[in-house]
């Protein structure tokens, strides 16, 4: 299947993208463990796809509060039958690799990934070269804790907002310098990466200060703890409360949803499009 040329920022707006989020790893807070093997990655993907997913984004590093970090060699060993197998599944969705590392990432990009989702916003610095050659999407997170991995425990900001868009433009400025094309550069302001529940209720709150930055804004509340602890509930019953993070940021303007279940999320986001666009008229 042949895909169009794609640019973020020209998509249909004001619906925004879901991207279906795909773990090949064993201790991923939500999903861990649930797609051991290849066939089962494509299944899920299917499934993301059929329920809405433009994107699919595969991980093999679990970055849950307090987990080990992983070899490369190990990342590797995990991802690659998992993105051979989607690649020959030719899906009309596109693939982006979540990794922090640039020897991962040029593997994955030399098998035909679309994109990169890096949660350590370039803290290899090997990897803002490396997707200005390849010429496609990166999504640099703002991570407030310290690594790897550490929760929200000592997480302090006088103004979480200015602070997380002040980080990630600071990052959008290396990138450019490495010569990353400015649609290419996505922002994610990280909710649940090093920061409390009442700074993750503000940045939903406040969405519209990153939207307007200028560039695309990935959020991926799906199943965040913060959303477990205001409804009680574990992190697989929390897809409604999922899309509700996910209506709200649809109202500010954001561009892609990374989310567990698209399906859960795909109509209360239209609506909440509806909505914005009507009240833009």
């Amino acid at each position: 299947m042949t895909l169009p040329a794609y640019d973020l920022i020209a998509a249909v707006r004001p619906v925004p993208q879901l991207m279906g989020i795909l773990n090949v790893t064993p201790d991923s807070f939500s999903d861990g463990g649930q797609l051991a093997h290849p066939e089962q990655v494509v299944q899920r993907a299917q499934q993301h796809v059929a329920e809405g997913a433009s994107w699919l984004d595969l991980g093999a590093e679990s970055t849950r509060p307090g987990a080990a970090p992983i070899s490369v060699a190990e990342e590797l060993r995990r991802l690659l039958p998992a993105l051979r197998a989607l690649k020959a599944a030719r899906l009309s969705a596109r693939i982006s690799v979540d990794t922090r590392r640039a020897a991962v990432a040029a593997e994955a990009l030399a098998l035909g990934a679309d994109a990169i989702n890096d949660v350590s916003a370039l803290g290899d610095s090997d990897m803002a070269p490396l997707v200005a050659q390849a010429q496609v999407p990166i999504i640099v997170m703002h991570y407030g804790g310290p690594a790897p991995w550490g929760g929200a425990q000592g997480a302090h900001y006088d103004d979480v907002v200015q602070e997380v868009g002040a980080f990630l433009q600071n990052v959008a400025s290396r990138a450019l310098e490495a010569g990353i094309a400015p649609p290419n550069i996505w922002f994610d302001p990280g909710l649940g990466f090093g920061k409390t529940p009442e700074h993750n209720l503000a940045l939903l709150q406040q969405l519209h200060q990153l939207v307007a930055l200028g560039q695309p804004i990935a959020l991926g509340p799906s199943r965040k703890r913060f959303l477990q602890r205001l409804v009680g509930k574990p992190s697989q019953g929390c897809d409604e409360a999922t899309a509700a993070a996910c209506c709200v940021a649809t109202l500010q303007g954001v561009h892609l949803l990374r989310v567990h279940a698209p399906g859960a999320v795909k109509d209360a986001v239209r609506v909440a499009a509806a909505l914005r666009s009507h009240g833009q008229r």
